[in-house]
């Protein structure tokens, strides 16, 4: 006991002013980062109650799609469309990887990874919120043949975090979407 005293003395950590500037200096930036409207990333405001993902996605993708939406939103996911404020149709889900590089071999060296999804939203009124519209993800893999378990494993987590991405670009581009003014017609 008498040693932890000491060792509070030296570092100064004794003193109750010391204490709450030590305590101040360490919380401030939290503080300053809520103070600002700081989000984490992954957090998207969609201002609907519930959304529907219809069409054909994959079930990786549409496994992603509802993870984004019931982790990152306030936003429940409806199985139904019929229960739901928005519509959000998948049309269609590829992915594909090209080869990217040979080393001095002519063993391939080097993947592109890609996937692209194509989808539309709209309300249950069926005014359009997204058109037809495109995204992809690509990363670049490097593959050594005398690894090739341990690069399939890499290639189905960069996939799998590629999904995650496009679910997340998804939502996204329906929370600007839906925020931005529509254009009337006359």
């Amino acid at each position: 006991m008498k040693r932890d005293l000491k060792h509070l003395h030296q570092i100064g950590l004794q003193n109750p002013l010391r204490r709450s500037l030590l305590a101040l200096a360490l919380i401030s930036p939290a503080i300053t980062l809520m103070g600002c409207g700081y989000r984490m990333r992954g957090m998207v405001d969609v201002p609907y109650k519930a959304i529907a993902i219809t069409g054909n996605p994959s079930p990786p993708l549409r496994a992603d799609l509802q993870r984004v939406i019931l982790t990152g939103t306030d936003t429940k996911v409806a199985i139904n469309p019929k229960d739901a404020d928005l519509i959000l149709e998948i049309i269609n889900d590829t992915s594909g990887q090209e080869i990217l590089a040979y080393n001095s071999n002519g063993q391939i060296s080097a993947y592109r990874l890609t996937i692209r999804a194509g989808f539309r939203a709209y309300d249950t009124a069926g005014a359009e919120i997204v058109p037809d519209s495109e995204i992809y993800v690509t990363r670049d893999l490097d593959f050594s043949v005398s690894t090739v378990l341990a690069s399939d494993a890499q290639k189905q987590q960069f996939l799998g975090v590629m999904r995650s991405d496009l679910a997340i670009q998804i939502l996204r581009r329906v929370a600007a979407s839906a925020k931005a003014p529509q254009a009337k017609s006359f």
